[in-house]
């Protein structure tokens, strides 16, 4: 059994899916970085200085200034700012990928081979076709000059 899951972990499909889990949370996490500390920032001052992480609904009755407070009260909350900038995380790390798969495939490609040269050409008499070295047509038998 040991050595059946070896044989498991070590095929190539597998390591590559490990390796892109890994950079994938990796890339994850600088995505994240990039929305909450660079991204948010300006676009909050922009809307009259809103901390979006700060936003949130309290549910307890209770006031709470911020949403730090309210969770170390334990009150009730929807907390909507971190969830718009879940929601933006998502966006960018879908928009990267399918920049990521939309570049591959563009190279995956195979270029597009030169039009072959013709091996048949129409009969002028009876427009069957026919070889194009054929010097007489096998439909309507009429001669026809060499190619």
């Amino acid at each position: 059994m040991l050595q059946e899951f070896k044989e498991f972990a070590m095929r190539g499909n597998v390591l590559d899916m490990a390796i892109g889990i890994i950079i994938g949370a990796a890339f994850g996490k600088i995505i994240t970085s990039f929305v909450n500390d660079i991204l948010m920032p300006p676009v909050g001052l922009l809307l009259g200085k809103v901390d979006f992480s700060n936003l949130f609904i309290n549910l307890s009755g209770q006031p709470y200034a911020t949403l730090a407070e309210a969770q170390a009260a334990g009150a009730a909350t929807i907390n909507y700012g971190v969830f718009l900038n879940t929601v933006l995380d998502f966006i960018i790390v879908a928009f990267v990928i399918f920049l990521l798969v939309r570049q591959v495939n563009r190279l995956k490609r195979e270029p597009e081979a030169p039009p072959a040269e013709p091996t048949t050409k129409e009969c002028p008499y009876c427009l069957s076709t026919i070889p194009l070295k054929a010097t007489r047509c096998p439909h309507c038998t009429s001669e026809l000059k060499a190619a």
